[in-house]
């Protein structure tokens, strides 16, 4: 009966907790159990991120019907446009870092002002994204290895999606800010919304459209998380308010995110980059089929490791609080928690790939060919997702005290030194095109996970002024 009552009272104390995390509650994630603050931040984190995971599955899914010049399309389309993410994802740690320091500080007009000042950024860079990427669309696709047919199918759909680029930069941006604020309910939600919104409009505009409604869909659905997000940062009721004064130019605070978040952009373009140069090698050495295999394969990596992001987020957003408060100790054992939480997430993710990877592929497609290349990619990606969780907890700390630079050079090594050039050699030389390809990502991403955990313990992020 003890052991029953236990259970029951740890039960609804969980509940509890998932009730708090979700209803947005401010929190002083500086002092109070570790554990708990690790809890509170990462499950609005998960469910935010696991929908930005079926946003991507959605698409591949209906745009699977169209058939492989689409499924191609779509896919080369997301590698190269991974540049924007990785633009977005730099601001987004960026603002973070800064906003999540003077939460610490307990400065919350300072964080406003930081969150404001980078959306200023955002405007001028979506800018020239946009332009360039609505003028080139065909030779982007090109560039890529696509074939004239899915040029001719897929360039509509890569001009609306990079129309769109103010939109993807802001949801990740504005998202990041309020994950350094701690309100990661807010962030979780405005991609609740914007998911929806795509899931609903994603059918019917293909069928009307084609390929172009799934552009649409996703431009459609991430618009409207924007505006959920700028009504809350402007009404709302969480710590991080907008004034028009916060709008002000300031170049400091300008330049203290643009400080962070250039290397933190390099990191994630150079980390795509990689993901770019695989997906052309297969491409050009196994053909439409396998591009299409690897594709999907790449979407259903995406799904769980976005969610493992969530976890990864909610480490930077301790760090950079915790520094902000002097609690050093605090801020390493936030670390060290989380990363044994997303070890074990991704540890049971590997066993899915492992063993029903031909049931998951089966899902998006009946293709035998696609089946076959995209069995063999999931499996080749799942057996090191240990070490990608443990990478991404590592990293996204140094991101969150401010130390973006390490994460940088880490990746530069281990995709451009070593990953690519792996890739060409196992893919041509050595003759096992698409296969090849596949594995030097598993290799890589280990490596990496052991380099960032070896900076991780040398401790100098401790040190770094934001």
């Amino acid at each position: 009966m003890p052991s029953v009552h236990k259970l029951t009272m740890t039960l609804k104390n969980i509940i509890t907790v998932i009730k708090q995390s979700l209803n947005g509650e401010n929190h002083d994630f500086t002092s109070g159990s570790i554990r708990r603050a690790v809890f509170l931040l990462a499950v609005p984190m998960i469910l935010e991120l696991s929908l930005e995971s079926v946003f991507a599955l959605v698409d591949i899914f209906f745009v699977g019907k169209l058939g492989e010049n689409a499924i191609a399309s779509v896919g080369l389309t997301e590698s190269v446009i991974t540049i924007v993410y990785s633009i977005a994802m730099g601001l987004s740690i960026g603002a973070g870092a800064v906003v999540a320091r003077r939460i610490g500080e307990k400065n919350v007009d300072g964080a406003a002002h930081a969150g404001a000042q980078s959306l200023i950024i955002a405007f001028g860079i979506s800018a020239v994204l946009t332009v360039a990427g609505m003028i080139y669309a065909g030779d982007i696709l090109s560039l890529m290895g696509a074939s004239k047919a899915v040029i001719a199918d897929g360039a509509i759909f890569t001009r609306i999606m990079f129309g769109g680029s103010l939109v993807i930069i802001l949801i990740f941006l504005i998202n990041g800010i309020f994950r350094g604020a701690g309100n990661a309910a807010m962030a979780m939600k405005s991609l609740w919304i914007a998911s929806f919104v795509n899931i609903i409009l994603c059918p019917v505009l293909i069928h009307f459209f084609g390929l172009k409604g799934a552009a649409i869909a996703t431009v459609t659905g991430r618009t409207s998380g924007v505006l959920y997000q700028c009504y809350h940062l402007i009404k709302g009721n969480g710590i991080v308010k907008f004034k028009a004064i916060h709008f002000s130019f300031d170049a400091t605070v300008i330049k203290t995110i643009i400080k962070i978040a250039w290397p933190a952009t390099l990191q994630f373009i150079i980390a795509s980059g990689s993901w770019i140069v695989v997906a052309r090698l297969v491409a050009e050495t196994s053909g439409t089929a396998a591009s299409a295999g690897y594709q999907i394969a790449i979407r259903n990596v995406v799904f769980f490791i976005l969610p493992a992001w969530g976890l990864s987020n909610a480490a930077a957003t301790l760090v950079g609080q915790n520094l902000g408060a002097k609690e050093i100790h605090r801020a390493e054992q936030s670390v060290i928690i989380t990363a044994k939480y997303n070890a074990i997430f991704m540890g049971m993710v590997m066993l899915i790939f492992l063993f029903f990877s031909d049931h998951i592929i089966r899902v998006f497609t009946t293709d035998t060919g696609v089946i076959k290349y995209g069995v063999q990619a999931l499996r080749t990606f799942g057996s090191a997702y240990i070490f990608y969780g443990i990478g991404m907890v590592m990293t996204q700390a140094l991101n969150g005290a401010g130390d973006t630079r390490t994460p940088t050079w880490i990746n530069f090594i281990c995709f451009w030194v070593l990953q690519i050039p792996l890739a060409w050699y196992l893919a041509k030389p050595l003759g096992m095109h698409a296969n090849g390809a596949f594995l030097s990502i598993p290799i890589a991403e280990t490596i990496l996970a052991l380099a960032a955990w070896y900076f991780f313990r040398r401790g100098k992020w401790k040190e770094v002024k934001v």
